[in-house]
């Protein structure tokens, strides 16, 4: 099935809904631009009904629970539930277009090849449970009701199932439809994967914390706050920011560790494979640059300040990278320049 095949409302729904991940769809080969397409429609559909906090909690659970069934239904025949449920309080239009148009994702879907299929669903579903589970885990909506995950295993588990489980599903379809990437070693490259996912995603905790704090989420495990002499609710101080910084770098050492093996799978990339080649290596670069922003800010718990990478930043590292990535040479110094504010942290352990 060919990019071109994605009815045309979904492939103009796409890039309303992609956010950061229209870079590397964009850039993706024809062979794996509609697939991969359709599984992030059907992974924001779900992040849509859990994030829709104007429907009780139990309603979005409800309705994730019908798209995960859905998945595994020989016909899908409940999906006009979530669209009624849940269109009339989107106030995104085309995260509304989007639950209005899962019919069609899903009609979309039972038109790739069974092994295409299975792919789509297996990642789908992971993602689903992952949004189930954070629902449950975090039962507030404010800062009055912050709760945290317990443990580091729990932190690890939860950016598997946000982001690795997708570093998987990305090597999976790589072999299957690119034949420069069939003889890649599948076990290490999965792995590689799930790390590459949650590099990314724990890069997205880091940054957002203070504002996913004042939504009653606390993504920094409780025991290692309480290592530290703090509890989940001193992070709504900014003035916290100094008693957090060696958690805080702790972190970032593991991220930057995870980084190390996203530039190896990317690295793995075959030359000929220019396109692919820069859908990975645009999220690790801007990841990176990211981490370091993170770890330059003393101001992190302040809900005011957000760290963001510039456009103009984000336009240089396109272009270099658009201008090196035909060489593991040129591309590593890219990657070496990006880590270089982060070093001192690469020698330290991480816990857990």
């Amino acid at each position: 099935m060919s990019a071109e095949t994605l009815p045309q409302p979904l492939r103009t729904i796409l890039p309303q809904v992609s956010r950061s991940f229209a870079l590397s769809l964009g850039v993706l080969p024809r062979s794996l631009r509609s697939p991969l397409g359709l599984a992030y429609l059907l992974a924001r559909a779900a992040d849509t009904i859990a994030d829709t906090r104007i429907v009780p909690r139990e309603e979005r659970l409800h309705s994730l629970d019908i798209l995960q069934r859905e998945l595994d239904a020989r016909t899908a025949t409940r999906l006009a539930e979530i669209a009624d449920a849940l269109t009339g309080a989107q106030r995104i239009p085309a995260e509304r277009e989007l639950l209005l148009h899962l019919p069609a994702c899903f009609a979309a879907l039972d038109r790739f090849p069974p092994e295409d299929r299975a792919r789509i669903r297996q990642v789908v579903r992971l993602l689903i449970e992952g949004m189930q589970n954070d629902l449950r885990t975090f039962p507030g909506e404010d800062m009055a009701e912050l709760a945290a995950l317990e443990t580091r295993r729990d932190l690890h588990r939860y950016t598997y199932y946000a982001a690795g489980c997708v570093g998987e599903f990305w090597t999976e379809m790589a072999m299957a439809h690119r034949p420069a990437c069939a003889g890649w070693d599948a076990d290490a490259m999965r792995q590689r994967g799930v790390r590459f996912g949650q590099a990314l995603q724990m890069t997205n905790i880091l940054r957002d914390l203070a504002q996913d704090l004042r939504i009653g989420r606390c993504y920094l495990p409780r025991q290692d706050l309480a290592a530290f002499g703090l509890r989940p609710a001193d992070l709504l101080q900014p003035n916290a920011m100094a008693r957090l910084r060696p958690l805080m770098d702790d972190l970032l050492a593991g991220a930057l560790a995870d980084y190390r093996e996203a530039w190896a799978y990317t690295r793995a990339v075959p030359r000929c494979e220019m396109r692919l080649r820069l859908a990975c290596a645009w999220p690790m670069l801007i990841g990176l640059r990211t981490l370091a922003l993170i770890r330059q800010a003393d101001d992190l718990l302040d809900p005011a300040v957000t760290v963001k990478i510039s456009r103009a930043a984000v336009y240089r590292i396109l272009v270099r990278s658009g201008m090196t990535a035909w060489s593991n040479a040129a591309l590593g110094g890219h990657y070496r320049g990006l880590r270089r504010p982060l070093e001192d942290l690469a020698a330290r352990g991480t816990q857990g």
